[in-house]
């Protein structure tokens, strides 16, 4: 059983900062924000994800404005899609971290499918102004990576920190996953083979 406590926290980047660094900055302060709240049994997973090209990260943008210069620049190009992950256990404080990059590549859509997608609201409260699972505008194309990373949690990668914190799934997530997103994930093996070597 799990809850969702949203953390409000300072999202800023700090300056000259990584992007790497941030996600797994931001992640954290989530998790440590909800942890005076939290009871001692808890598990507590903290995630931040960020879209980067150019190594520069994109936020969510503040307008549609916004929002269309950010697909533009997207668009027929890939990038990277960072997301940090930080589990922490109420418990004794014990902190975890871990960050997944997954390649994206977008697909060439056309300005008339840009402004069409805006007015569906969907780009405004998402990072680099698109959902990939949004069935109707579906940005990318040939994805090779994490899809569920992109989305804004790499369930494999949490896994893992989890079975290190001690607490060990009821279920096959990896599979549960690709078969949720409809996705047949290349990666997923070698990212849990990490699992059977820290034993």
């Amino acid at each position: 059983m799990f809850s969702v406590d949203v953390a409000n926290i300072d999202e800023s980047v700090l300056p000259g900062e990584p992007a790497s660094q941030y996600v797994l900055r931001l992640a954290a302060q989530k998790a440590q924000a909800v942890l005076p709240r939290s009871r001692i049994e808890h598990i507590i997973v903290g995630s931040d994800t960020s879209v980067v090209i150019d190594d520069e990260i994109l936020g969510k943008p503040a307008d549609a404005a916004e929002a269309h210069a950010m697909l533009t620049r997207l668009r027929g190009r890939s990038h990277q899609v960072y997301t940090g992950i930080a589990v922490l256990r109420a418990q004794d404080n014990a902190l975890l971290t871990d960050l997944c990059i997954t390649d994206v590549p977008m697909r060439n859509y056309n300005d008339q499918e840009i402004e069409a997608y805006i007015q569906t609201g969907d780009p405004l409260d998402k990072a680099g102004a698109y959902g990939i699972q949004n069935p109707d505008f579906q940005p990318v194309i040939n994805m090779q990576g994490c899809y569920a990373s992109v989305m804004g949690l790499p369930l494999c990668h949490l896994t893992l920190l989890l079975h290190q914190m001690g607490v060990k799934p009821r279920a096959d997530v990896a599979r549960n996953c690709q078969t949720k997103l409809h996705y047949a994930c290349p990666i997923f093996r070698s990212i849990l083979r990490l699992r059977n070597e820290q034993k």
